[in-house]
């Protein structure tokens, strides 16, 4: 509904005919619609306003022109480009919008219209944007993929319920156990499951029961989507996704769906149904017990009779223990004659071993082959010394012939008989007149040091007369 704000204008005109046309003011139509738009800017303070867009226009300046109304009427809006360019949603015809704006008026057409700063979605319309937002931007981090789904254990002990303590749903959980499995033990981590302060419990409530259970339920009853809201925001996605044990997503009815219904590791239609998913149908198992007690029995049964044969089998072959005693002495006396035969045998064995080996070792005393190696030691080290010194000589007479041939042609020596060797400025030696040029400098290098000259001039050698 479109809502606008009352205000008593702080002037007053005397509408009354004045006593003589010369206290007349008038005004031209100009003059008019600017002094309203005046009047309008100076004395409305910034609005909030709620409608429906229709006529929306968005041409190639930019800007933004628009028709607010709900069912009884209607304004124009402009929303220039500097402050468009903020909103985040594509707004179109049939949305319904909150914008914050200030009052003026069009000149040119003497139109009042409303000049907005901000614009968001209203009511369910942002809501649902913001879930399927969410939504996507969970899914592309593949918080929903199958692969992350944990297995709902089949035996379970202990259930931990995330829900409002004075709620309904709580109680439908218990009342579900009670009925299937009422020894399985339940604890619940009362939480607010709507409001600003729900999400944040739901968290909280979900990281102390992963330490004390062995599968969660984490729901409520019914209600519209508002109500749901906080099942829907990022943190609880996140803290179910993290979970070390499964989480059973139970939020409202069936044809409800939450953000946490996809993160979930199940998805339950209802609270009810989802305490029927986490637990044992009691009567199933005790008929379950009592097909495994008849299994049992009659596994028993066979299990003495087929017992009883061999014990009546072994009874028929048991001997007389004096007999057996007898049987065992006499086998005893066989081993110890074999025992004392197979000693002596090794005996002698050992010994004839003991005394090849004493003759082997005293063959090959180690003082023989000691002298044998010092002797060739010593032979190794005086040919050793014979072939170093004369390799040492060899290498002297060497060394003394390249040093005289060195010194030949040392270019030193050759620097010291008047000759010098001429570079440039790039320290490339000059071999020709036709590399260089009047005015370089050069360097020449001498027997004891360099000089820097400059060219003056250069005078080429006639070779074939030399020659």
């Amino acid at each position: 509904m479109l809502k606008l704000v009352t205000f008593r204008y702080p002037f007053h005109y005397n509408v009354g005919m004045p006593k003589d046309t010369h206290d007349r003011q008038i005004f031209t139509v100009s003059e008019l619609n600017r002094t309203v738009r005046q009047l309008l800017e100076s004395t409305l303070p910034l609005l909030w306003v709620e409608g429906e867009i229709s006529n929306f226009a968005r041409p190639s300046s930019g800007h933004w022109y628009l028709t607010l109304k709900d069912q009884n009427a209607q304004v124009r809006c402009a929303m220039f480009k500097n402050s468009n360019m903020r909103v985040n949603f594509k707004p179109g015809n049939g949305i319904s919008v909150l914008v914050r704006c200030r009052v003026g008026l069009y000149e040119g057409r003497g139109d009042y219209q409303l000049i907005i700063e901000h614009m968001e979605e209203a009511g369910f319309g942002a809501l649902q944007r913001q879930f399927d937002q969410l939504k996507a931007k969970l899914a592309n981090e593949g918080l929903f993929d199958q692969t992350h789904k944990q297995a709902i254990p089949r035996s379970i002990n202990h259930v931990g319920v995330v829900t409002s303590s004075t709620g309904a749903a709580f109680k439908d959980i218990l009342s579900v156990l009670e009925r299937r499995f009422p020894s399985i033990k339940v604890t619940l981590f009362p939480t607010a499951v709507q409001g600003d302060q729900a999400a944040s419990q739901i968290v909280a409530a979900i990281a102390n029961a992963n330490d004390r259970c062995d599968v969660l339920i984490v729901g409520r009853g019914g209600g519209s989507l508002e109500d749901l809201w906080p099942f829907n925001e990022e943190s609880v996605a996140r803290a179910i996704f993290h979970s070390k044990i499964p989480v059973v997503s139970a939020v409202g009815h069936e044809i409800d769906f939450t953000i946490a219904d996809f993160v979930a590791d199940l998805r339950a239609p209802t609270p009810s149904a989802a305490a029927e998913l986490v637990s044992l149908d009691g009567d199933e198992l005790m008929a379950q017990f009592a097909g495994l007690e008849t299994l049992l029995a009659n596994s028993i049964s066979r299990r003495l009779k087929s017992l009883g044969q061999k014990t009546v089998d072994l009874r028929n072959r048991l001997q007389h223990p004096g007999r057996k005693l007898q049987e065992q002495a006499q086998h005893l006396d066989h081993l110890d004659i074999r025992l004392r035969r197979s000693i002596q045998g090794m005996v002698q064995v050992y010994r004839h071993q003991t005394i090849l080996s004493r003759d082997r070792l005293l063959r090959q005393h180690p003082r023989d082959a000691l002298a044998r190696q010092k002797q060739h030691v010593q032979s190794a080290v005086l040919q050793l010394s014979k072939v170093v010194n004369q390799q040492l000589k060899e290498k002297v007479s060497h060394t003394e012939q390249t040093l005289h041939l060195l010194d030949a042609v040392s270019p030193l020596k050759i620097l010291g008989r008047g000759f010098s060797v001429i570079r440039d400025a790039n320290n490339q030696v000059i071999k020709s007149i036709t590399s260089v040029s009047k005015g370089e400098n050069l360097r020449a290098r001498l027997t004891d040091g360099e000089l820097h000259i400059e060219v003056t001039k250069t005078t080429a050698t006639d070779v074939s007369r030399n020659s």
